[in-house]
């Protein structure tokens, strides 16, 4: 017999109770059923009393949710906080009973009440999260490069500005890589913090999955030596019958500080022996991989999907931290059925800043809080958003005026999964 909805405690976990919300997560990502002692020792120091949300069936676990601190870099390189949320499944036993809503509601009105700007996400699946507030802030494109069209010859054997490509391991990245990583997101919006979990986690100081499989670590240094990039990639071992090689070097992150050590890491890449394909990994869509090569046909798109959603909880605190390169001023009506960000506002923008304040004047344009968050990192455009009647112009061309003021001359990227 199914247990009414109320029968279901939604409540957060105890530390003592870890294991049992693992079993649920990996049934709800498709995992190995069981859950190692390793794996419950490693998340065990990441444990934060009231972040990691449960619903309980009984003694078991069918819905799981959490949430952790971070920043995210807004447009000009503030770093805006954030309620990340991450491990949300519901046990297909349990769907449509209302899990997910009662943890959303609970986790996002806790983010209100701390403080929180927006709340973050990566989405497992495009329908679940618009109901909720949440809108799609950046995209992710990958390519394959096609190494030998790529125009490489005569192979590329290094850089050519005094600097060079360095070989290292995993503790020299989690010795040099934080820093850099720092430098890189104060440039970038749409980037996200890194803690040093995920250093350790991501150099396999920590093992949580028991595949773990070290990746090639690569450092470019400027001629003074300065590390300007990083990246991390796996390379297997494929050959044909004819003894012609056909290796793939698959990317798992690649940062740079400046357009020098990204082209070097990218022609590194597509140098190293017996590799005839380059595999990009998530990157910005107007990524300037392809126009490295002197070929750029030979990087073919293979994936572009939506990448971090975000859902903005503080509208006058995520429009004024972001930077705007023109002046003018925009009034908002924005609908938010949770009642986080509904009101009307008056935003005055310049490049000497912005301020953004509740009115009662009359609304310019309208817009729900999903479509707020499309276009707060500058990715989207409003005038696309009224084509589609996702935003309503309550004064003619105000649609313009908002992508004149919102929309940003390179595209925001997210590099991390989360």
């Amino acid at each position: 017999m199914t247990r009414a909805h109320s029968d279901i405690d939604v409540r957060p976990i105890t530390e003592a109770e870890l294991p049992e919300w693992l079993r649920a997560v990996h049934t709800g990502f498709l995992r190995e059923p069981s859950v190692s002692d390793e794996e419950v020792e490693a998340r065990s120091t990441q444990f934060e009393p009231g972040r990691y949300l449960g619903a309980f069936d009984g003694a078991r676990c069918v819905a799981t949710f959490r949430s952790f601190a971070q920043e995210v870099t807004a447009v000009g390189g503030e770093l805006v906080s954030a309620d990340a949320i991450s491990g949300v499944t519901v046990t297909a036993t349990h769907r449509r009973r209302g899990l997910l809503t009662r943890m959303m509601n609970r986790d996002l009105e806790a983010a209100r009440d701390r403080g929180d700007a927006v709340a973050t996400l990566i989405a497992a699946e495009y329908p679940i999260y618009g109901r909720y507030g949440f809108g799609a802030a950046t995209s992710a494109t990958e390519w394959t490069v096609e190494v030998p069209r790529a125009g490489l010859d005569p192979r590329w054997s290094g850089p050519d500005d005094g600097g060079r490509i360095d070989i290292v391991d995993a503790e020299d990245v989690r010795k040099l890589g934080p820093e850099l990583h720092d430098r890189v997101r104060r440039t970038t919006p749409g980037v996200v913090s890194r803690d040093d979990w995920w250093w350790q986690l991501n150099t396999g100081a920590v093992r949580v999955f028991p595949k773990w499989t070290e990746p090639y670590f690569a450092l470019y240094r400027a001629a003074d030596g300065t590390v300007e990039g990083l990246v991390a990639y796996e390379v297997d071992d494929k050959w044909v019958n004819d003894k012609q090689p056909l290796g793939t070097a698959s990317v798992q992150g690649l940062i740079a500080a400046t357009p020098a050590a990204e082209r070097a890491l990218w022609l590194y890449l597509c140098s190293i022996d017996w590799v005839t394909q380059v595999k990009s990994g998530p990157r910005a869509p107007d990524d300037l991989l392809p126009l490295f090569l002197p070929d750029p046909r030979a990087a073919r798109i293979t994936t572009q999907s939506d990448w971090l959603w975000v859902r903005i909880l503080d509208v006058i605190r995520a429009l004024e931290s972001r930077t705007y390169e023109g002046a003018g001023s925009l009034v908002l009506e924005v609908a938010d059925r949770a009642g986080f960000a509904d009101g009307r506002y008056r935003l005055e923008a310049s490049a000497q800043g912005a301020s953004c304040t509740p009115t009662t004047e009359s609304a310019e344009l309208a817009l729900d809080v999903v479509e707020l968050a499309r276009l707060w990192l500058g990715d989207e455009s409003a005038v696309r958003l009224a084509a589609l009647g996702l935003v309503r112009e309550e004064r003619a061309g105000a649609a313009r005026v908002a992508d004149a003021l919102l929309r940003t001359s390179r595209r925001p990227w997210c590099p991390d999964m989360f």
